[in-house]
């Protein structure tokens, strides 16, 4: 059988698969919640500690220790349910599920199954496409497995850890799909402070199942898990691969196997680690050592009252407010921090200046330096009032534009504070009247030919002159009382 090309991702080359099958992919999302202790113990959350430091009997599973529900969790989780329109059971159960692996300690792991806290409602993706959910259920992490050259080690911190997976509906149809919703997912937990999304740190990973069927068949195809996926970019990969592998399988007479997958980013491949288990392999049953969990209205209705504004609200807000096309209302409301920094700095620049300018300067210049430096958006080295007094001095025309870029690469690349830059380095804008016409004299003088075209109708050449003035000045011209004079002058030349 031949391999689909390697690091292929689905909307690179799955045209001509698309013309003959149906992708069909359904996520679980594993989201930690961001409480200070674990599920059923007090043990900290906290990432980074040395290994199985973070450890008490209860999470390990010791013989005669009880487990004792953390009361934070089911608010978050509920939370959760209520962003996304959900049904909060009023009674669910905690089961336990059967499976014997290094780092399980107990050997099952404390779960919900035919009876989950929450079912039903859904995202709404950037197309408008709403994705159903099939339910959300509150359950503890495993541990890891650190795998060194000659042996494997177990590290039990994450042991216990306090997730809500939610599981969606099989209706996403492609690998960009299948990104966009875990972004609007993940834009969501944050924006209800529930978790802090960390794809690096695992603490928001997605498990993928895809199958494909012929295009026109109602039945379902053969589905495969790909495991623990931790990045938007290997999810679309992943997940695209998948869907050529599958296609090729089919095309070369195979059946597709039920099985557990990883992916190597690496190789750009999925490959089997093992077969894939059915709900009956792990033997649910209820957890002896749990009661049912009661969650009331009152709890519920609580919770709602509290709830914040969520991010396809404030995408309409600012574009209400704001006067922001989709595209960067949707772009500044993807990440709660980045919503704030952009409120905050339209707060600070004042009437001068207009909010689209504003959004404009955040999601080209700003994002491009918190993208390639990496700075967390929580606490950016470019604070809001530093872009503020920015956009302020271009507002009040005391820079232009064009220098306001120069003096943000000067704040980026060596700190300070925008009016001492424009000042250290005589950047202040130049508004005098005759100096402006000093400069536009000697360009139109030293172009006879340009300046003849454009008195013939090439009114076009307008920007021919705007540039070499402003070339010449160094950029520091208005460029408004620029193009204003530089008209008077020309038609001056027709006299």
């Amino acid at each position: 059988m031949s391999k689909p090309a390697s690091g292929t991702s689905g909307t690179q080359a799955s045209d001509s698969v698309l013309a003959r099958y149906e992708p069909v992919i359904g996520l679980e999302v594993h989201c930690q919640l961001k409480t200070a202790s674990k599920l059923f113990c007090g043990c900290s959350t906290k990432f980074g500690a040395l290994p199985n430091h973070h450890t008490c009997p209860v999470c390990l599973g010791m013989p005669g220790v009880l487990p004792v529900l953390n009361a934070q969790v089911v608010d978050y989780a509920v939370r959760m349910a209520l962003a996304i329109g959900a049904q909060v059971a009023e009674v669910s159960v905690f089961a336990r599920k059967q499976y014997f692996y290094p780092d399980l300690p107990k050997g099952y792991q404390i779960t919900q199954y035919d009876l989950p806290y929450c079912s039903g409602g859904g995202v709404r993706l950037s197309s408008g496409k709403f994705v159903n959910m099939t339910r959300i259920h509150i359950e503890e992490d495993a541990g890891k497995n650190v795998h060194a050259d000659s042996a494997s080690f177990v590290d039990l911190n994450r042991a216990g850890i306090p997730l809500i997976e939610i599981v969606s509906q099989p209706e996403l149809a492609s690998p960009d799909e299948a990104a966009d919703y875990l972004k609007r997912l993940r834009s969501l937990v944050r924006a209800l402070d529930i978790s802090d999304g960390n794809l690096e740190e695992g603490s928001f990973r997605c498990d993928a199942n895809v199958s494909i069927r012929p295009i026109g068949q109602k039945t379902l195809g053969t589905r495969c898990e790909i495991k623990n996926l931790n990045s938007f970019r290997n999810i679309e990969k992943a997940i695209g691969y998948e869907i050529l592998r599958q296609a090729d399988v089919l095309d070369n007479g195979g059946a597709i196997k039920q099985q557990t997958l990883q992916f190597d980013a690496g190789t750009g491949r999925t490959s089997a680690m093992r077969s894939k288990e059915d709900s009956h392999d792990y033997r649910y049953f209820p957890d002896p050592d749990l009661g049912p969990l009661r969650i009331s209205k009152e709890r519920v209705a609580v919770i709602r009252a509290a709830l914040p504004e969520l991010p396809e609200a404030m995408a309409e807000r600012f574009k209400r407010e704001h006067g922001l096309n989709d595209y960067d209302a949707a772009l500044l409301t993807s990440d709660r921090d980045l919503a704030h920094y952009y409120e905050k700095t339209l707060k600070l620049v004042g009437a001068k200046v207009q909010p689209k300018i504003v959004a404009n300067w955040i999601t080209s210049e700003f994002l491009r330096e918190v993208n390639t430096r990496e700075w967390n958006l929580a606490a950016p080295p470019l604070t809001a009032e530093h872009l503020a007094e920015l956009l302020r001095l271009i507002g009040d025309e005391t820079i232009s534009g064009k220098i306001a870029k120069t003096v943000f690469e000067t704040m980026v690349s060596e700190g300070g504070a925008p009016a001492e830059i424009v000042k250290a380095k005589g950047l202040v804008q130049v508004s005098d009247t005759g100096a402006i016409i000093a400069v536009i004299d000697k360009v139109l003088d030293a172009s006879p030919k340009q300046v003849a075209d454009y008195l013939g109708g090439a009114e076009k050449l307008i920007g021919f002159f705007v540039g070499a003035v402003m070339k010449e000045s160094g950029g520091k011209m208005n460029p408004g009382l620029v193009n204003k004079v530089l008209k008077e002058r020309l038609e001056a030349r027709k006299k």
